[in-house]
């Protein structure tokens, strides 16, 4: 276990059916593929050695096509599923080894989960449901109703906790999941497309409430989407899946600028480049550049080497010179010039 990662899953494989041992017996030995598990031994892999390492407080995307595997190894994180092959650590703990009442008891204390159909008790009111974690803790009434009208606050539904989710939106409805969760204060926060199922404009708003959210309690989260613009938005990196392996990990400029294969390009190919591609990755390094044009002039506008395409793109409109790229000591590092910013946005442009 790393000091460095909140998450580890190595070499998962989740392969669902009778002889699925055997199957797995056979992948190891053979390398046979996922077509060739399902016809010798009537099993379907739903995850395929799949390795990946999060780091405390980062919003961690998972995305990928319907039945690419990403809502099933979410699930191994908190055992919901039994991997069939490999191990999984969260925050120094081996989930496979705890037997089921420390799982239990784990689950209930360090790790929450949100999902896309809200899953509330339509016998309780929002209030009763925000606690339920604690309840099932044992924690005095009282105090988990103070923790409950705390969270509820935190999610903007003062004033609703009396009622009951039949009377509750769509979007109140998530945030009464959120609230849930938050509520045990659980290190680790798995959210399975929480908002897909919503209207785009309430999605996008907790989009941004969770976001907010996220910054300030400083949790680490598993994010399911198969919606590339939300993974882009709120992830810190992202690990694209199909047929139940992990393709590519990276942030999401590095998945946009550099896709390891035609399945990510696919992907990637309609996401516009002007809000996740940043400064330093279009910059030329100063030395170079002085080198081929003469020294950059002093008058040069500054930006930040995290300074989005846009941003760029705004200044290169009024100004026709190369602007300078700086550290975050205020040192220059590189330059961009128009056609720096032009070749940029061509590559990222699809063509026919």
């Amino acid at each position: 276990m790393s000091e460095d990662y909140a998450i580890e899953l190595s070499n998962v494989w989740k392969i669902f059916g009778h002889r699925a041992a055997e199957a797995m017996a056979d992948v190891k030995a053979n390398g046979i593929s996922k077509k060739q598990v399902l016809e010798k031994h009537n099993c379907v892999v739903g995850v395929a050695d799949a390795t990946m390492n999060i780091k405390p407080g980062e919003i961690f995307c998972v995305m990928g096509l319907s039945g690419s595997g990403k809502s099933t190894l979410v699930r191994h994180i908190n055992r919901l599923l039994e991997p069939t092959s490999g191990t999984i650590t969260v925050n120094g703990n081996d989930i496979m080894a705890m037997p089921p009442d420390e799982l239990r008891r784990y689950r209930n204390e360090h790790i929450a989960m949100v999902f896309q159909n809200f899953a509330l008790m339509p016998h309780r009111s929002v209030l009763d449901n925000v606690a339920l974690p604690l309840e099932i803790r044992g924690i005095s009434k009282n105090q988990r109703m103070e923790v409950a009208e705390r969270t509820i606050e935190m999610v903007d539904l003062t004033g609703w906790g009396n009622k009951f989710a039949h009377e509750l939106s769509g979007g109140m409805q998530q945030r009464v999941g959120l609230a849930r969760a938050l509520a045990a204060d659980p290190e680790i926060l798995l959210m399975d497309e929480p908002f897909s199922a919503l209207d785009p404009l309430i999605r996008r708003q907790l989009q941004g409430e969770f976001m907010g959210l996220a910054a300030n309690m400083n949790k680490t989260t598993v994010f399911i989407t198969h919606d590339l613009d939300e993974a882009v938005r709120i992830g810190d990196r992202i690990a694209i899946m199909r047929d139940g392996m992990v393709i590519q990990t990276g942030t999401p400029e590095d998945i946009v600028m550099n896709p390891v294969d035609e399945y990510v390009s696919d992907f990637v190919a309609g996401i516009s480049r002007l809000k996740v591609v940043r400064a330093h990755a279009v910059m030329q390094p100063l030395a170079a550049f002085e080198s081929a044009n003469g020294a950059l002039a002093t008058t040069a506008q500054e930006f930040p080497e995290d300074a989005h395409l846009g941003d760029l793109i705004g200044a290169a409109i009024t100004s026709d010179h190369p602007a300078a790229i700086v550290n975050s000591t205020g040192q220059r590092i590189g330059a961009i010039t128009r056609s720096d910013l032009l070749r940029t946005v061509i590559e990222g442009t699809e063509t026919s």
